[in-house]
């Protein structure tokens, strides 16, 4: 336990819960995109992620259990450095860093604002916008696909989504090679191609998360 209150235990903490909501965006953008199968595609996916609720809740569960040290140890580490310099710098350089780099705590906050209202929203069923479409398929199944088309038709919530995925881009950006450096596995000669590597899978899950919204709203998804 002394380790795991240590600098170094919490960085390997958020390293490693960092690396699964990493693979979890990814998976869940790659769920999305069978939104491009029309109502028969997207509503058997959401068919098939429910086919076994004990296996789902153990899932939810542990990625409840993952944003929370993320976020818990992120915060604590924040706090750590900010009052390990309670002066400011006269003139503060930032070599070899970037604004993506710079705003982790608060893109961390803005994604955990955007999935407490995407759930209520698409697991909840609130804060749809007026003309969302709640009903059962004609086997009984709740009719996902309406729900997601219609709702994403307003103009509002797709900005809303579009200004979240530019949030988790520049999250992704930093924190995809930053948890492989917490990890020890960089050094000069690779930090680089991890770094590249990093800004690479952030902007392709980026661009997965965008193409569904953008081809409800332009009608490309009916």
């Amino acid at each position: 336990m002394r380790w795991l209150s240590s600098s170094l235990g919490m960085k390997y903490v958020m390293a490693l819960t960092g690396f699964f909501l990493v693979f979890f965006a990814l998976a869940h953008m790659l769920g999305n995109l069978s939104t491009f199968g029309g109502a028969e595609g997207l509503n058997a996916y959401a068919e098939h992620l429910r086919a076994f609720p004990p296996v789902l809740w153990a899932f939810r569960a542990l990625m409840l259990g993952a944003v929370v040290l993320h976020l818990f140890f992120g915060l604590t580490l924040y706090l750590q450095n900010k009052g390990a310099r309670p002066i400011a710098y006269a003139c503060k350089k930032n070599d070899r860093t970037t604004f993506s780099a710079q705003s982790m705590v608060w893109t961390g906050l803005l994604l955990l604002v955007f999935v407490v209202i995407h759930l209520i929203q698409f697991t909840f069923h609130g804060l749809l916008p007026s003309g969302a479409i709640i009903e059962n398929t004609a086997a009984g199944h709740f009719n996902v696909f309406a729900m997601v088309s219609t709702s994403l038709s307003s103009g509002g919530v797709t900005v809303f989504y579009l200004a979240s995925v530019v949030v988790l881009l520049l999250h992704i950006m930093h924190g995809a090679g930053s948890f492989l450096q917490s990890l020890g596995a960089t050094n000069e000669n690779t930090f680089g191609a991890i770094t590249t590597s990093g800004k690479v899978a952030a902007f392709v899950i980026a661009l997965g998360f965008v193409l569904v919204p953008l081809s409800v709203l332009f009608g490309l998804v009916k």
